[in-house]
This record gives structure tokens, sequence and C-alpha cells, in this order.
């Protein structure tokens, strides 16, 4: 009896304990939990919109727009430019200068004169000729420059002849990235390829990098905004196409479309007439159109002749 009752209670004592050690555990296991379920409330929070104030939003965007670097400034050399027969900026009174004088105030008068309102783009001028090598960079980079002495005006000259830039070799200047650049997005903003001169009132716009699709992006909606915002932007302002000779190309008749003028250079003794005709075809007809005739030569006062430019408007 007593071997019976000692081993009763034996095993009532080894149940407690297993109970009192199931409880134990029971509670270790329950403090882990509790343990993981702290660990994973205090990982790290990934802030979304709707907890960052909007002030910061704004700011934040702010401050990363406006932390783009200003564009080196094109130096231009002006005792280069009067070697090689352009205009003197130099307060040197030379009959070229006088001549593109004459050029850019009819071209001014149909800017912003009253036939301003019969055109659309008045303010933007497109440079070009019916085959290559008649003048017509010369031309744009003279009027360019001339343009920008007026007291009232500023002047944007953009290399839109993108197959065969020569806008920053005549006036002595470094190749940089461009409009194409610009077209093809690898280059966020147009700001980013307008430069500044020493002109004051003179930015340039480069033809950057040739492309294969150089047509396409010339026509592509994008161009299209970017002209608009030439056009309307400033009031004073002038832009001034460098656009590929017109016959045989299609970025030019492209481009066309954009300028409320055409000046058409014609070299003296090589152009042919029927080039001019096939030329002006080309253009928009509500375009006003106006030739520059280039080394053409004129007889001084002195019986001596000399090249020089003058321009003349299409008869209708």
């Amino acid at each position: 009896m007593k071997n019976t009752i000692e081993k009763a209670l034996q095993k009532q004592k080894e149940a407690k304990a297993a109970k009192q050690n199931d409880i134990a555990e029971g509670t270790l296991e329950d403090t882990q939990v509790s343990s993981q379920s702290e660990e994973s409330e205090v990982s790290i929070e990934i802030p979304t919109s709707s907890n960052i104030p909007a002030d910061k939003v704004v700011a934040d965007e702010k401050e990363f727009i406006n932390k783009k670097s200003p564009l080196d400034e094109f130096t231009i050399n002006f005792e280069r430019l009067d070697k090689n027969g352009h205009i003197s900026l130099n307060g040197e009174r030379k009959q070229i200068n006088e001549e593109y004088r004459e050029i850019k105030r009819k071209l001014l008068a149909n800017a912003f004169g009253s036939l301003a309102k019969t055109l659309h783009n008045p303010n933007i001028i497109m440079v070009t000729s019916s085959r290559p090598s008649e003048g017509k960079t010369f031309t744009a980079t003279n009027l360019a420059m001339s343009i920008a002495s007026e007291q009232d005006k500023t002047v944007l000259l953009v290399d839109a002849d993108v197959l065969k830039p020569n806008v920053l070799n005549t006036l002595g200047l470094e190749r940089r990235k461009g409009l194409m650049e610009y077209l093809t997005g690898d280059v966020e903003d147009i700001s980013d390829v307008l430069y500044p001169t020493n002109i004051d009132k003179l930015k340039i716009i480069p033809a950057g990098k040739s492309h294969h699709l150089s047509t396409e992006l010339l026509a592509s909606q994008k161009m299209h905004e970017t002209v608009d915002e030439f056009a309307n932007r400033y009031p004073d302002r002038i832009v001034i196409f460098d656009t590929p000779p017109l016959i045989g190309i299609n970025e030019s008749a492209i481009l066309a479309n954009f300028a409320g003028q055409a000046v058409v250079v014609v070299e003296e003794g090589k152009a042919k007439i029927g080039d001019i005709k096939m030329s002006v075809e080309r253009l928009n007809p509500d375009m006003a159109i106006g030739f520059v005739v280039n080394k053409s030569v004129h007889n001084d006062t002195d019986g001596s002749g000399y090249y020089g430019y003058y321009y003349s408007e299409r008869s209708e």
C-alpha cells in the first residue's frame, strides 16, 4: 500500500513538473514570437510621397533643376573674322558691314513690321542656297552678327545643316553637342546646347553629331515644339537657321515649314536660273523670300571692282 501511494505521489510530482516545464517552454516561445513580431515592426520604414511634406518635394526638385552648371561661352576671334572677309566687329567701317546693314533692315522690317501679321513665325529666318558652296553659312553668320549689334534685338543662330555643319568651323569655334543630341534625347533640355558667346546678344546652337534619322528628327513633334518656343518666347529675338541646300536634300524642305522668311544665297556667275527656280518651288509659298547675291562685282567710285552682297525680294 505504501509503495502504491509513493508511486502515485511520484507520478503526480512528475506530471506537475512536466506541466510546469510545458508552461515554461510555452512562455519562452511566446516571448520569442513576440520578440520576432517586435523586430518586424521596428524594421526600416520606406517613406512614401504621402508622408513627405509637399513643400519639401518641390524644394528638392528645384534644387535638382538648378544644379545644372552654366555652359562655357563660345569665344569668337574678331581679328580672324576680319582676315576671312566677315563684317568687322572692331568698329572698323567696312563696305561689307554697310551691305549687311542694308540686308538686315529688310529682314527686320518683315519680322516686326506690318508684314509680320501675314507671316507664320516672321522672326525665324532660314538661310539656304540651291547648291553647296554658294556662301550660305558665310551669309548666315554675318547676318547673325550684324543683327546682334542692334540695340533692341537678340539673335539665336542655329546650325541646322545637320548633314554638313559649318557654322562652328566658319567662326573658328570648337565642336560641341548640339541640336541632334537634343532631338535624340542625349541631352535633356534645349538650354543644354544653347551656348552664349562673347557677342552679348548672340547665342549659338551647333548642329551636333550626325544621325541617320536626321530627316525624321527634324520633322518630329519635339522639333515643332522647340521652334514654336523659339518663335514666341522672346518678342525681340531673331532666329537664324543655317539650313542645307534646297536641291536634293529633304531636311531643307522640312525646315522651310518652320520659318517665316527665307534668304536664298546665289553665287553670281555660278548659280543657274533653273536651279534657283527649282529651289523656290521647294519653299513654302507663304514665306517672305529674298535673294542675297554673293560675290557680285560692284564698281567703286574710283572705277575698281570689289565683291559685294545685295538683297532682293521675290516679285510676285
